[in-house]
């Protein structure tokens, strides 16, 4: 039975809130894992509607026990919430415990962006190498920083994805599958087809843009292992990660002047305090930015003639 209600629970993610597959299998392995200890803690199946907060205490207890981190415990009790409201919801099963347990604290993170310098320099050394790859992954970082997708955003466009003309935007599917238009460089595209031109494996509408060294997808450890010899070869921060580049996107942007709600459109963020976590700039800058743009930061200038 647990196993039905955890089926017809993922369907619901996919089918009815359009939640993507990596989304999904988050979901799927949280809630799988907490009806397995449920079941275990009541000694058969589990009776959702029995549970008390003392049982919820337990596995959270245990997911600590066992070495899980305060994101990943956050995490699962938020997609046992939803599993229960959905529950309650579709088969009227009723638990109000779960709102009595709280989330583990967790510290406000600041994104690490690279400098301008540091960007550069990795494009630069990412393009080095005679091998097809070298190209491949200028191609990969500059789109990263051109454009601010997300890695798994990029590795997964296809051929049929790519703008045929240079001045068109790419169309993103991003978290939520909320599709968003980014629009492109002329560098970004040029390296893209550049990389292209050198891939020597065949094109199709429906292969994936960013190949790995066999000729598959190119997988996010791949983007991974070639940024960290970059990272290594320049002597960068452990911070200078394929991500970071996004980082950089978005906070020189708001550096040059752009302002946030253009930056997370062109981020694909539902909410715009996600983009201010993603856009740390130094106070100076901030109060350069506001004096440039108010329109009353000249008043005394225009007020004393």
């Amino acid at each position: 039975m647990d196993g039905d209600l955890l089926t017809a629970f993922c369907d619901h993610l996919a089918v009815e809130r359009g939640l993507s597959p990596h989304t999904v299998r988050a979901y799927r392995a949280d809630v799988g894992a907490f009806l397995a200890f449920a079941a275990a803690h009541q000694g058969g199946g589990a009776d959702l509607s029995a549970l008390d907060v003392r049982d919820f205490r337990a596995w959270m207890a245990a997911q600590s026990a066992r070495g899980a981190g305060r994101p990943a415990r956050a995490r699962a009790l938020s997609s046992v919430r939803n599993f229960l409201a959905w529950a309650q919801k579709r088969y009227g099963t009723f638990n109000a415990a779960i709102g009595l347990v709280r989330a583990p604290r967790l510290p406000r993170k600041v994104p690490r962006p690279l400098f301008r310098a540091q960007a550069t320099e990795v494009l630069e050394a990412a393009g080095a190498g005679a091998k097809w790859t070298a190209a491949r992954d200028r191609a990969l970082f500059t789109l990263l920083y051109g454009a601010g997708l997300r890695v798994a955003e990029a590795l997964a466009l296809r051929i049929a994805d790519w703008p045929p003309a240079e001045g068109a935007p790419l169309r993103v599917q991003g978290k939520g599958r909320r599709e968003r238009e980014v629009p492109l460089l002329p560098v970004v595209h040029a390296e893209v087809s550049r990389y292209r031109a050198a891939c020597p494996y065949p094109e199709g509408a429906h292969r994936h843009l960013f190949l790995g060294a066999r000729g598959g997808p190119m997988s996010q450890g791949a983007a991974q292992r070639a940024m960290r010899a970059l990272r290594s070869a320049l002597a960068l921060p452990d911070t200078a990660t394929p991500h970071a580049l996004r980082h950089a996107f978005a906070t020189h942007l708001l550096e040059a002047g752009a302002n946030l709600r253009q930056i997370q459109d062109l981020l694909g963020h539902a909410s715009l305090s996600t983009t201010q976590r993603y856009t740390e700039v130094n106070a100076a800058e901030l109060i350069r930015i506001h004096r440039a743009a108010h329109p009353r930061a000249h008043a005394c200038d225009t007020d004393s003639r």
